[in-house]
């Protein structure tokens, strides 16, 4: 069967090895999965407080319209309940947005090292993609406005960016906003933003107040530790978000999604928790890379982008031997979420007997400290 052939070209996206897989196919017990940045505490304890006490309810399809979640992001975020649209994951309002405003043809600007669903999207919604290269692993945001043309429809911007953890601030976004024209939405993508401690973070719906065409989108995938349940949300003009709910299927978020998101959202003890235990493992991990001369990238996420110095496959195949899962971007280049404190120490040791392996010594005084 002949499919278009825009679909032919897409690379499916391929997700992080899931614990089960691994325990069949090498036999591995007890391994760890440091590959797809979930929170390493799990959901929140009133999230899942709620999920139990609605189960009886289950034979109910869900609020359509997601009113008691949509008033608690509304008083979270300070805005209208008219501004909000909720997915399923934020990767689906991205479905929404290309399949909203992008026609045949039309042209998405997005980094060349940033969340390939963008391109994923964009490609299968018959639009072109426009990558920027990422300047010093962060975003060139003057060098995306240097692509808008009249084709440009949306501009895709992940700050901070999966997957190099870097970010854009404050005056960056300003002086970039300031060149858009005003018929073109730009997205900023902020899954993690709740992990961010720069101050120059910027406030992007402080922009959105202002009237700058900008959807900002969050997810309860990371910090609120609710992957599994697949929930997230944008916040819009009015205008836009009237035009996704058009295009949004009915009941595209599940009942128990809502009721975790909800409860998770007012957990302040969890998510203060999930960014001490994230702050400590990045200081870990930042120091024994740094002990160790490997290459990595300042994050302002729940993840490390860094460079091996060989191995390329096989050193994520040597770790994965170890049951210790990472994500292999390309190259010498690599992703780690950061665990638990017990999990950080595991992946550095297997990183280190990995490293020994491939090059035949030891790559790292054996003195090196441990995480507390």
């Amino acid at each position: 069967m002949k499919s278009h052939p825009d679909i032919e070209k897409i690379v499916p996206y391929v997700a992080g090895k899931p614990l089960e897989e691994l325990a069949r196919e090498l036999g591995i017990r007890n391994a760890i999965k440091l590959a797809s940045n979930e929170n390493p505490l799990g959901p929140s304890p009133l999230a899942r407080r709620a999920i139990r006490a609605g189960l009886s309810r289950l034979h109910r399809y869900p609020d359509g319209s997601a009113f008691e979640l949509k008033k608690g992001l509304a008083r979270r975020w300070k805005v209208d309940l008219s501004h909000i649209v909720l997915g399923n994951g934020s990767n689906e309002v991205i479905e929404l947005l290309v399949r909203t405003f992008l026609l045949p043809g039309d042209e998405a600007v997005m980094a060349s090292r940033t969340f390939s669903l963008y391109r994923l999207m964009v490609t299968a919604g018959h639009g072109r993609c426009i990558e920027v290269p990422l300047k010093e692993q962060r975003h060139d945001l003057s060098a995306m406005a240097d692509r808008i043309n009249d084709r440009t429809r949306l501009i895709f911007v992940c700050n901070p960016n999966n997957p190099t953890g870097s970010m854009v601030g404050k005056e960056e976004v300003r002086r970039f906003l300031q060149r858009v024209p005003p018929e073109i939405l730009v997205v900023f993508d902020e899954a993690y933003g709740e992990y961010v401690t720069d101050v120059d973070f910027p406030d992007c719906l402080q922009a959105l107040r202002e009237g700058r065409n900008l959807i900002v989108l969050h997810t309860f995938s990371k910090i609120y530790g609710l992957a599994g349940l697949r929930i997230g949300y944008g916040i819009g003009p009015a205008d836009v978000v009237d035009y996704l709910n058009r295009v949004r299927q009915p009941f595209n978020t599940s009942a128990v999604a809502q009721w975790a998101a909800l409860a998770a959202l007012s957990d302040e003890a969890h998510a203060a928790r999930s960014r001490e235990v994230n702050v400590e493992g990045k200081a870990y991990l930042s120091s024994v890379f740094e002990q160790m001369g490997i290459s990595f990238v300042p994050s302002q996420t729940n993840f490390i982008f860094f460079e091996g110095p060989c191995g390329g496959r096989e050193l994520y195949d040597r770790l994965l031997r170890q049951g210790v899962i990472i994500r292999h971007i390309d190259g010498n280049t690599y992703r780690v979420t950061i665990g638990l404190a017990s999990e950080n120490r595991r992946f550095v040791r297997a990183f280190q007997k990995a490293l020994k392996e491939l090059k035949g010594n030891p790559p790292v005084d054996n003195e090196m400290k441990e995480q507390p």
